[in-house]
């Protein structure tokens, strides 16, 4: 694997593809920075070395037009604090002005180029555009994990153009290595915690990692596919009926591959969806009508604990409740300290998918893991076994 530890940006134009797609409040000010604080260290490495980086990302869908909404200027004041260093920002991505702003640059500098969705062939994987880009620089670094599984100019067509100088920037780099962790280790057991609404967005994943694990924790919404096709009442809880015989085919393949999977025992149960409604803690299989479970039960915890302490890599992927209401919480919070407990007892953890980075950065649980990843869709393409289109443009 290439990465930007194999050159010296020394004089060298370093075109980095960051994932600067931040969010931003009616003000246009940043609310979360971490992608920004993410590419922090490879943009470091080139301008310490004398290098200037050239910065190109997306910033949200404006779907090939110019939308001063979603102009990479809102967030210039936000990448010069967290870098350190100023910024030129470009108000476009290609063209005469942004050659003329790098013909002028010295070396140290940060160059940020205007979003390069206000050009629909970005999206369309364009050879021209990519090429136009390609122009700009002597080495390309793809350290957008975010946007790793789109075949779009910036990510992966503009890749041909550096057949001997394209490398993986330190976190994306650090992205791979943490689901081949996970993917291909040789320390046993492996736990895979799924959570989330549906079974169905979770079978390939299922799928692809039934050979590679020991453990199968579910949690969430999709449990209730699963308690129902076992004969199980679940109330008025979230299930799919179609897919309740793809349930008990998965329970039947993890059985002859030796996983144990881990249902809840209890659950917590409520008679609306609302932190106000009234709650009664429940087994997972006698739900009454007009109640729904919104999180997992105590016991439910006390028999995950051992599974957690004693695993050697941990995947997590979806909470176990409602974690966005306080009143269902409680199971997802448990389970993040269970992590964080094996985690400084040397296990590996990677947490992965929207709702698991979310729950883990709002408990303040994501210094406590291993690795939270910065690419909800990429990363759960990855351990659907898929090549992503972004990662194999720097490796052929």
């Amino acid at each position: 694997m290439k990465t930007i530890n194999d050159f010296n940006f020394n004089d060298q134009i370093a075109l980095i593809r960051v994932d600067f797609n931040v969010p931003l409040n009616a003000q246009f000010q940043v609310t979360d920075s971490n992608r920004i604080e993410a590419a922090k260290p490879t943009i470091l490495k080139v301008v310490e070395e004398g290098g200037i980086a050239v910065l190109m990302s997306h910033l949200g869908r404006p779907k090939g037009v110019s939308n001063a909404d979603f102009s990479l200027k809102h967030i210039v004041s936000k990448v010069e604090e967290v870098l350190g260093f100023p910024v030129t920002f470009v108000d476009d991505c290609v063209g005469a002005e942004v050659k003329s702003v790098l013909n002028n640059a010295k070396p140290g500098s940060i160059i940020l180029l205007e979003n390069l969705r206000f050009y629909p062939e970005e999206e369309k994987g364009d050879v021209a555009f990519a090429e136009e880009l390609a122009s700009l620089g002597d080495i390309y670094v793809n350290d957008a994990f975010g946007t790793a599984h789109r075949a779009h100019a910036s990510t992966t067509i503009i890749a041909q153009f550096f057949p001997e100088s394209k490398c993986f920037g330190y976190l994306l780099a650090k992205e791979i290595e943490s689901i081949d962790k996970v993917l291909n280790s040789t320390e046993k057991p492996v736990t895979a915690v799924l959570g989330g609404s549906k079974v169905s967005s979770k079978i390939t994943i299922i799928e692809n990692i039934l050979d590679k694990i020991d453990h199968m924790i579910i949690g969430g919404g999709m449990t209730f596919t699963f308690i129902k096709a076992m004969g199980g009442n679940i109330g008025n809880s979230i299930c799919e009926d179609d897919k309740m015989e793809l349930a008990l085919e998965i329970m039947e393949k993890a059985k002859q591959k030796n996983v144990t999977i881990h249902l809840p025992i209890d659950v917590v149960i409520a008679d609306s969806f609302s932190n106000d409604a009234a709650t009664q803690i429940v087994n997972v299989n006698e739900i009454p009508d007009g109640w729904q479970a919104l999180d997992v039960g105590p016991k439910t915890l006390e028999s995950l604990k051992p599974v957690i302490q004693e695993s050697r890599i941990i995947l997590w992927n979806g909470p176990l409740g409602v974690f966005e209401m306080d009143k269902f919480a409680n199971g997802t919070i448990t389970l993040g300290n269970y992590i964080a407990e094996a985690t400084s007892n040397g296990t590996f953890s990677l947490v992965g998918g929207g709702d698991s980075v979310a729950a883990v950065k709002q408990f303040d649980l994501d210094s406590k893991m291993s690795y939270v990843s910065t690419g909800g869709g990429a990363m759960l393409e990855m351990l659907e076994g898929k090549t992503l289109p972004g990662i194999e443009a720097i490796e052929n």
